[in-house]
């Protein structure tokens, strides 16, 4: 019989067309049962709801250990969309005191939400009351597919420091891709040492294993409860900050726009920071923090830009001290040069004013009587000496190598977020600006007084306080004093050295000393303290010019370094000083003395924020 061949062939085709659809399924049957977990968490969806349970976020505490920020229970709604059936959705309103228009709204933006799942707890409603949570609770059973998320809020025991504390807020897309530790409708810091420390704070989450039936009711803990994880609550902190210093510096600033920091200089510790307008902390806590928000970044004051640290300001006559410092290191001058004032600098057809004293002057006496013509003739004696740096660009560049040594220029390294560097203008800056070779020292003379493209933050003024303080050396300023069971970063307790020699320093500051005594910071005298000081009025093309102090005491034994900067404040000594004294006395004695009473009074009630003319920041 003869065979067919054709038949044989197709044998083989039908044999490994089924071996091939053998093959698929095996795979695909592989990848469901092993590889895909996707539909075991869809069946474990229906027998378990597990709950994450948050941690109870770290307690901060002020220098002295007062309790500052704690915590308060909180409660969410929470929905799983695949689990809600057939409800009355207007008892479910009117429980929860919100309206269908508003409810259907939040559902509508819950699914437009990008890492939004109907398997997964999604949040409905945030910050329901302690009342609210009650009237919901009893009639829960009544609403499949919805949960209550015990988190907690933030409580403050004192209503400032809002700048210094931040708060927190609701994660972001941005924060979750950056971090793998939060989820949607978790919290996160938000401005502040909230944000700065968060990782410290938030502590570490755990979660919560329960049964469901099959008609997704709960029956209990699963195997019960040890698979359950307990979360761990965040670290405490201490601050640096004297809550009740912090309480009393921002009352002195109300009705002003400007800035006080004060440092501890022998730790780099602040013990106050005042940005002014400031907020109440409380009004960005609970459902009406977005609300709240919104009114903050509208209000024209910008009260949260934050001005001690981002505020951009010429330092005026507070930069005299750094001047003094650069000139002496580099054999500029010595303490019997002396430099002539005709009521200012008068070099050929420029002239730079000045107040009436005697002439010609050196440098201790020209630091005690803010006299502008002495440093500008140190500048230009010191940019244009081409026997010694070559070139005015070369000169210029090591004067400013030294600012930076001593704080300016760049950021410091504070540990709060968003901080400003100010800005310290290189040779090349000028060189674009005249053209190569084309300046020298009078081309730039306001620089030398702190005018002209000088700029610095009030933390960086301060922090040059608290270098002539400690007479040659700081430490990073810092907010934050202790870490619990931590170790602080090594730039909080390590001294940094400008480049200018110790005893500079010492005769900077008896010129400082000498201001107070009898010279433009007089009424920076306290009875029983060694104030050393130095006033700044920065000239303000904008209006009214700006009113500033930097001072320290006691002179031999430094507890505290300030600086006060009051924006359109007109002379150093009509803001500045005054405001800068009683910080520094509140602090070393805890009042005021009866004598001083009246210059307490007038800073209290007084009222710059009218002449401002509220410029764009």
């Amino acid at each position: 019989m003869r065979k067919d061949y054709q038949l044989e062939k197709r044998k083989y085709v039908i044999g490994g067309f089924i071996a091939v659809i053998a093959i698929i399924y095996g795979l695909r049957l592989f990848g469901l049962q092993i590889q895909d977990d996707k539909y075991k968490d869809y069946a474990d969806n229906n027998a378990f709801l597990r709950k994450t349970l948050y941690p109870s976020r770290g307690l901060i505490y002020d220098r002295n250990d007062s309790l500052v920020v704690y915590n308060q229970p909180a409660y969410d709604v929470m929905m799983i969309p695949r689990d809600v059936h057939d409800f009355d959705t207007l008892d479910f309103c009117r429980t929860l005191a919100i309206t269908p228009d508003d409810f259907r709204a939040r559902i509508k933006a819950m699914k437009e939400a990008r890492n939004y799942s109907s398997y997964t707890p999604q949040t409905l409603i945030s910050h329901l009351s302690a009342k609210d949570y009650g009237k919901l609770q009893e009639k829960l059973y009544r609403y499949p597919g919805f949960f209550i998320q015990k988190r907690i809020l933030r409580e403050y025991a004192y209503d400032v420091a809002g700048n210094v504390l931040g708060n927190i807020r609701e994660v972001s897309d941005k924060d979750i891709e950056n971090d793998d530790y939060y989820q949607p409708g978790d919290y996160c810091g938000d401005l502040g040492i909230e944000k700065s420390y968060d990782k410290y704070l938030r502590g570490i989450k755990g979660k919560e294993i329960l049964i469901r039936d099959a008609r997704g009711r709960i029956r209990g803990r699963f195997e019960n409860g040890d698979r359950d994880i307990a979360p761990i609550s965040g670290k405490d902190l201490k601050l640096s900050i004297d809550i009740k210093l912090q309480e009393y510096a921002e009352s002195l600033m109300v009705n002003k726009i400007g800035a006080i920091v004060a440092i501890e200089p022998a730790t780099g510790e602040i013990l106050c920071m005042v940005s002014s307008p400031t907020y109440s902390p409380r009004t960005l806590v609970g459902r009406e923090r977005g609300k709240n928000y919104r009114e903050l970044v509208n209000n024209k004051y910008k009260p949260l830009f934050d001005r001690a640290l981002m505020g951009a300001y010429p330092p005026g006559s507070t930069f005299k001290p750094s001047q003094g410092l650069i000139f002496l290191q580099e054999d500029i001058i010595n303490l019997q040069t002396q430099y002539p004032c005709y009521r200012g600098y008068i070099n050929g057809n420029l002239r730079v004013g000045c107040h009436g004293h005697y002439s010609p002057i050196p440098l201790k006496p020209a630091l005690q009587t803010s006299c502008n013509a002495y440093f500008c003739w140190g500048f230009k004696y010191m940019i244009d000496k081409r026997a010694k740096y070559g070139s005015p660009d070369k000169a210029f560049e090591v004067w400013k190598n030294h600012l930076v040594s001593l704080g300016y220029g760049y950021k410091l390294g504070v540990d709060l977020p968003s901080e400003g560097r100010g800005f310290i203008p290189n040779s090349k800056f000028y060189d674009k600006w005249y053209g190569e070779g084309r300046w020298s020292a009078n081309s730039i003379i306001s620089v030398s007084i702190g005018q002209g493209e000088i700029l610095a933050t009030p933390l960086q003024i301060a922090n040059l306080c608290a270098t002539v303080a400690n007479r040659g050396w700081f430490i990073t300023p810092h907010v934050v004093k202790e870490i619990q069971d931590t170790i602080l970063e090594e730039q909080y307790t390590t001294r940094r050295y400008p480049t200018i020699d110790r005893q500079h320093f010492e005769d900077v500051a008896e010129g400082m000393r000498m201001a107070v005594t009898g010279g433009t910071c007089t009424l920076a005298n306290i009875p029983g303290i060694e104030v050393c000081g130095k006033t700044g009025t920065a000239q303000n093309p904008h209006g009214k010019d700006h009113s500033a102090f930097i001072g320290f005491a006691p002179y031999k034994d430094p507890q505290i370094a300030v600086c006060v900067y009051v924006e359109n404040g007109g002379w150093g000594a009509t803001y500045g000083v005054p405001i800068g004294s009683l910080i520094i006395e509140k602090y070393l004695n805890g009042n005021i003395s009866q004598g001083r009473k009246y210059i307490e009074d007038h800073m209290l009630t007084s009222n710059s924020i009218i002449t401002s003319g509220v410029k764009e920041h």
